[in-house]
Formats: C-alpha cells, sequence, structure tokens
C-alpha cells in the first residue's frame, strides 16, 4: 500500500485563484493546486532555497523539489499555450502559526501563537480567551447546538482560569454575540455553518473547526502550535440530530481534519 503524502503547510490561500489568456479565447485549462502556488510564491518570489521552503512547508526538499518542477511545467503550459490557470485544491494545511521562525510572520499566518492578541487599539491584550464547544470534557461536535462553552483565559501561553459557561438554548445566530458579549478571541469547535462562521468573522473571532477529543489537550494544543484542526470545515446539518456515528468535525481525509 502506498504511503499518504503529508499535508504541506501553507501560510494563506491565495487571493487571486486564476489567469485567463488575453484578447484570445482560452485553450483549455491547467489546474495549479494550492500548495504548487505555495512552492513558487516562496521560491521564485520570495527567493528561498528548496531546503527553506521545505522547512517551511514542513515537508522534504525532495518533495519541495517535484512540486516546484510541476509548477513551473504547468504555468509555462498557460504560457506557451494559451491555456487559463485556475489555482484550486490539493493537499495541504493553512499555517496555525507554527512556521512563524521560518517566515518571520511575513505571510499573514493566521493567528499569533506567541501568546500576544493584539486588541482593537493594536496595543497587546493581557490576557486571551479561548471558548470551545463542550461537553463531557470533550469538545462538542456541532457548533449551532451546543449547550456549553468552556471559556479559558491565557497569559504568556498558560492556562490561568477556566470556567463553563451556559448557552440557555441559543441557536446559531446568537452564539457568535454570546461569545463577543464574553470577550472570546478564539473558538475551538467540531462542525460549524457557513453563517455561523461569517458571525464569528464579523465579530474577530478567530476559529478552529473541525476539532475533537479533549477540550483541555485541544487547548494545550492551540498554544503549543500543534492543534490539528480543519480550514474549511463544515456542517449541513442544521435543525437535525446527527446520525449514531456522525461528527461534524469528522476527517475524511486521512490528514488530521487539514488536508483539502
Amino acid at each position: 500500500m502506498a504511503r499518504p503524502s503529508r499535508c504541506r503547510r501553507i501560510c494563506a490561500e491565495p487571493e487571486i485563484d486564476g489567469f485567463s489568456p488575453c484578447g484570445i479565447k482560452s485553450a483549455g485549462q491547467v489546474l495549479l493546486t494550492v500548495d504548487e502556488f505555495e512552492a513558487i510564491r516562496l521560491i521564485d518570489y520570495e527567493k528561498k532555497t528548496h531546503e527553506q521552503c521545505g522547512k517551511q512547508m514542513d515537508i522534504s526538499r525532495t518533495t519541495v523539489t517535484e512540486i516546484y518542477e510541476r509548477a513551473r511545467e504547468k504555468i509555462a503550459d498557460c504560457i506557451v499555450n494559451g491555456k487559463e490557470l485556475k489555482i484550486s485544491g490539493g493537499n495541504y494545511a493553512l499555517c496555525n502559526g507554527s512556521a512563524v521562525k521560518y517566515c518571520g510572520k511575513r505571510c499573514g499566518c493566521r493567528f499569533d501563537f506567541s501568546g500576544k492578541n493584539p486588541n482593537e487599539n493594536g496595543k497587546e491584550k493581557e490576557i486571551m480567551k479561548i471558548a470551545v464547544t463542550y461537553e463531557n470534557g470533550n469538545v462538542f461536535q456541532h457548533f449551532g447546538h451546543t449547550e456549553q462553552f468552556k471559556i479559558y483565559e491565557i497569559k504568556d501561553k498558560k492556562v490561568m482560569d477556566s470556567k463553563v459557561v451556559e448557552t440557555n438554548g441559543s441557536g446559531h445566530g446568537a452564539l457568535a454575540g454570546l461569545l463577543s458579549k464574553l470577550d472570546v478571541d478564539v473558538l475551538i469547535c467540531g462542525g460549524i455553518g457557513a453563517g455561523a462562521q461569517n458571525a464569528l468573522s464579523a465579530a474577530g473571532i478567530k476559529l478552529f473547526g473541525g476539532v475533537s477529543g479533549s477540550a483541555d489537550e485541544a487547548v494545550n494544543a492551540f498554544l503549543d502550535g500543534t492543534l490539528v484542526f480543519n480550514p474549511n470545515i463544515h456542517c449541513n446539518h442544521h435543525g437535525h440530530d446527527h446520525a449514531e456515528g456522525h461528527s461534524c468535525g469528522e476527517n475524511k481525509h486521512g490528514c488530521g481534519g487539514n488536508c483539502h
């Protein structure tokens, strides 16, 4: 049996997801995966070596070379033959801050895992608050149906205090407002719908979905920069009870919930 490929760590998904030839009808479409795009960005744009690129993407130098050469061939095909370039998919995971020593935070990684969290005035907040959807010590797997949040207060990357807060039957739309009133900075959960994700984003709350297991261990992993999460988590089961064995945060990609 072939060994599954390792997830490639990327700093952020590309803001532009495609290019088309100008003035002529496209001769076809070429798919450039996001990890291939990242290799091009790091090597050709940021002028990193293949070894440096490998460390930042958490893969071997030889794998970087394979990805890079494949990406260059695809780009050349588009330029020479007038094909449309589409950037999408691939076997990758968004950086959770663990690559900061390689990228120096120039890349726009999603969150600062130093334990320092700037407030709206750009100054450091002394205390960071992390909320976890909570049930019997574990991460509850449906954000919209959670009856409790466990709120952790963090200072200097250490848990200083924690408490369980009842949601009192609040639905999907009201939960983001509840977390905002509690001054929460980060939410760790299992499955979550698109509407709730948008509400959290509007409230300035960072989301780490697709997480399962012990709530305490999830928070510790977050603080260590090793939390396994799914940046594309979604749940289409709103208004329905989950069937036995179903988990909104379930990972079917064999890569800790991070693969796409």
